[in-house]
């Protein structure tokens, strides 16, 4: 019974007939009944009561939202009026350290601003606020003020202009500086800029769209304050358009600003000119791993890429966090974007420009595809921006019709891609083996290939480097300067010979083969394994290059591959490496490891076919290379000389 007279009582203001109610309840044979008749139709009210509060509610919340916010953003104007540009008109006026009209330049009509939104706006919402309980509406007060908010148009029209004013002065004027820190130190600013306050009034519009149509939607369906809501929201929504232009350039400037932090200032990439705050843009940042082009290893680097050019950066360790220092500029203009295939180095790419060449390595594929797709994205905009505007084409032109690997054009001109060291065993002139003492490795700073110290004796200028001298190999001074008159270098490459079988550039070959990798080899007898670089190219499928690594010059072997058979190693040879299977013809017999189960199903495959020759297309016959007689005192020389080729003996 006394938990019964609980819906009852919440009840009895909401049912006619109340009195009738309460006399029957003290019948107390009726009071079961009662209690049943009662509670049915109660239940439903109270839920249906509770809905409307709910929905009450968070129209109030809204409204009480768009007052604490006007709040906080008079306070903002009173910052940007009463503070920074009297402080600063008051030095322009009594000690003309600057002119008054740059303040008035950099504030423009934020005066008109503050008084509309501290005498008009601001009392209105706080006394409708408080009479809610009457009037619970706010769209007749925007609707009636809303057009007050075109002064709007000229403070964000002027914009631009402002920033560029308070960075010119910033650096012109020490007075102007000062006042400036003085203020942004003071605990009202909350460490911020005058910059940042200053995009506050072009945020607020966007705001006040935002939170009237969370307010349109949360008003109950026939509400009267529906059709005012709805005329406010037009009006600021035509604001709003001129506003959001002004923040998206904004926020490209504070991008640039962090940027400029990273780099502690050593980079001018943030300029007081307005056009460059315009057309500089921030594409995409962050960690990449670079391949080193001496040894193959992996560093951690800094891109930052923009709309014209990407800064390739290496950390540096500060007192205040890391940041980083720019090694290289290269312009978008006269980049080049290349995916490597190379399976031994996944998710690679090649970036080439002017300037420098990058052969960067992701940490995930999603990663490579992110960067990929970036500077692809900014290299097509640049070629539609250099057509729209048809600038550059007379003296792009000769460009366009030359390959830009060119030697006789861009040679010197733009930054080569080097060869890591570790992919060659000999100089890639005079095809030599290096070793660590008597030839030691050096590369040519106009073509990137690896050169031994006697065909890189000769040193030339290089416009890409600003006209330093560095060192080249004899053909790149020869095409730069000319044939030097007695040079002992050069009289050994102009004598005409006949090329060797075996001088087939391994990375020309594998950009047209049908297979090739690294795989660990070993013949039958040989005392043990050897890792080398293998290729089946496309215009030869039938023969197998043997290098001693993936940028030699000259291969160390070549093995013609009809009559052989492939197949897995005997049950009783045992191999101690995995993935092994063999290729044999009589008495010969060969042994491969690949690095994975799919290589090596690929290798079975390719040389299986070879094998059978049910694949072949023209090119240098068998015939025609065993008319070469140096071809096999070539190879089983060439095998025995790099260092990092250990000898094998042929069993035949």
């Amino acid at each position: 019974p006394a938990l019964a007279s609980v819906p009852v009582a919440l009840a009895d203001s909401h049912r006619p007939g109340s009195q009738e109610v309460d006399s029957d309840l003290e019948e107390e044979d009726d009071e079961e009944e009662d209690e049943k008749d009662r509670e049915i139709p109660v239940l439903p009210m109270e839920r249906q009561e509770s809905v409307e509060l709910t929905v009450q509610q968070k129209v109030f919340h809204i409204a009480n939202e768009l007052l604490q916010t006007e709040k906080a953003y008079v306070s903002r104007l009173h910052l940007l009026d009463q503070v920074f540009c009297a402080r600063l008109l008051e030095e322009a006026r009594n000690r003309s350290s600057f002119p008054a009209d740059v303040v008035h330049g950099i504030f423009s009509n934020i005066c008109s601003i503050y008084c509309f939104h501290q005498q008009f706006l601001l009392p209105e919402l706080e006394k409708r606020m408080e009479e809610w309980d009457r009037y619970p509406r706010i769209g007749d007060i925007l609707q009636k003020l809303a057009p007050f908010l075109k002064m709007y148009g000229e403070y964000v029209k002027n914009f631009d202009r402002a920033v560029e004013l308070v960075n010119t002065w910033t650096e012109r004027s020490t007075q102007f500086k000062v006042i400036i820190h003085e203020v942004q130190k003071e605990e009202a600013c909350g460490n911020l800029t005058l910059q940042h306050h200053m995009l506050e009034p072009v945020q607020r519009i966007p705001r006040y769209e935002l939170l009237l149509k969370d307010y349109l939607l949360k008003l109950p369906h026939g509400s009267p304050d529906s059709k005012d809501a709805q005329k406010s929201l037009e009006l600021i929504a035509t604001a709003a358009e001129h506003s959001n232009a002004a923040i998206r350039k904004m926020e490209r400037m504070h991008k640039l600003l962090k940027v400029y932090e990273l780099l502690g200032g050593e980079e001018d990439i943030v300029s007081p000119t307005k056009e460059l705050i315009k057309e500089k843009e921030l594409i995409k940042e962050g960690h990449i791993l670079k391949l080193s082009a001496k040894n193959g290893t992996t560093q951690d680097r800094y891109l930052i890429l923009f709309n014209d050019r990407l800064l390739y950066c290496v950390p540096r360790l500060r007192l205040l966090g890391q940041k980083f220092s720019v090694r290289a500029r290269i312009d978008v203009d006269g980049m080049e974007l290349k995916e490597s295939s190379n399976l031994n180095l996944p998710r690679t790419f090649l970036v080439s420009g002017k300037q420098r060449s990058l052969e960067l390595q992701a940490r995930t594929e999603e990663e490579k595809k992110d960067w990929v797709q970036a500077i692809n994205s900014t290299l097509l905009k640049h070629e539609q921006t250099l057509e729209t505007f048809k600038l550059l084409n007379s003296t792009n032109r000769e460009d366009e019709d030359t390959p830009p690997n060119s030697p006789n054009v861009d040679l010197g001109k733009r930054a080569p891609t080097p060869i890591r060291e570790k992919e060659v065993t000999m100089c890639m002139r005079c095809q030599e083996p290096f070793n660590s003492i008597t030839k030691r490795r050096h590369h040519c700073k106009a073509c990137g290939h690896v050169v031994c110290g006697k065909c890189s004796e000769f040193r030339a200028r290089l416009i890409y480097d600003n006209n330093r001298s560095n060192r080249v190999c004899t053909d790149c001074y020869v095409a730069l300067h000319g044939v030097p008159g007695s040079s002992p270098v050069c009289s050994q490459h102009t004598p005409q010979r006949r090329r060797s079988i075996l001088e087939k550039q391994a990375s020309v070959a594998a950009e047209n083969s049908v297979i090739c990798s690294f795989l660990h080899y070993m013949e039958k007898g040989g005392k043990g394994w050897h890792k080398a670089w293998f290729v089946v190219p496309e215009n030869e499928p039938l023969v197998l290059y043997i290098y001693g690594a993936p940028q030699d010059v000259k291969a160390q072997r070549s093995l013609p591959l009809i009559g052989f058979e492939v197949g897995p190693p005997e049950a009783g040879e045992r191999p101690d490496r995995r993935h092994v299977f063999k290729i044999t013809q009589s008495h010969l017999s060969w042994y491969f490891s690949p690095e994975t189960e799919e290589l090596q199903r690929r290798w079975m495959a390719v040389l299986g076919r070879a094998g059978r020759g049910d694949t072949f297309c023209p090119g240098p016959t068998l015939s025609e290379d065993r008319e070469m007689e140096e071809a096999p005192v070539a190879a089983s020389g060439a095998i025995a000389e790099p260092s990092e080729a250990p000898q094998t003996q042929d069993k035949t």
